[in-house]
């Protein structure tokens, strides 16, 4: 039981590190490795699929923030919502590999939902990035253990 709610938790500290909240994932995906009482596969699919996942709800938040831009109580300025939406013009869809990044990454999926990014390349794009990441944290704690 114990383990099950440990991949659990591990799944909902990737989805909420993926959100707009203040969180991050990897240092219990480390602590987990580290433990040795995990399936490291596993960790880095639970891990890669809670993450998409927040990010999936970013993208989603997205396809709906331009109705409420003119509301007073919107948190982002009309300027800054237009600025945000030319960067990611300039850059494209490619600038999704780098949603991983702390502190870019999540507005850069919700970005991406306001420009209305097709689901499937939103999806594999993200999934790359995301898992990418993951993988290489996986396997440098393995090479640091052996």
């Amino acid at each position: 039981m114990f383990e099950i709610t440990s991949y659990v938790g591990l799944f909902l500290a990737a989805f909420a590190a993926a959100t707009l909240l203040p969180m991050q994932s990897e240092a219990a995906l480390v602590a987990m490795l580290l433990s040795e009482h995990y399936v490291p596969v596993v960790l880095l699919a639970v891990a890669t699929f809670g993450n998409v996942l927040g990010s999936l709800a970013n993208w989603g938040l997205g396809l709906g923030v331009e109705r409420f831009k003119h509301k007073r109580w919107f948190p982002v300025s009309e300027v800054k919502l237009e600025k945000a939406q030319a960067t990611y013009q300039r850059y494209g869809y490619w600038s999704l590999l780098l949603s991983w990044v702390p502190i870019i990454g999540d507005p850069i999926t919700l970005v991406a939902g306001v420009m209305r990014e097709p689901f499937w390349r939103f999806l594999l794009l993200v999934t790359l990035a995301k898992g990418g990441r993951y993988l290489v944290l996986m396997l440098l704690v393995h090479g640091a253990i052996a």
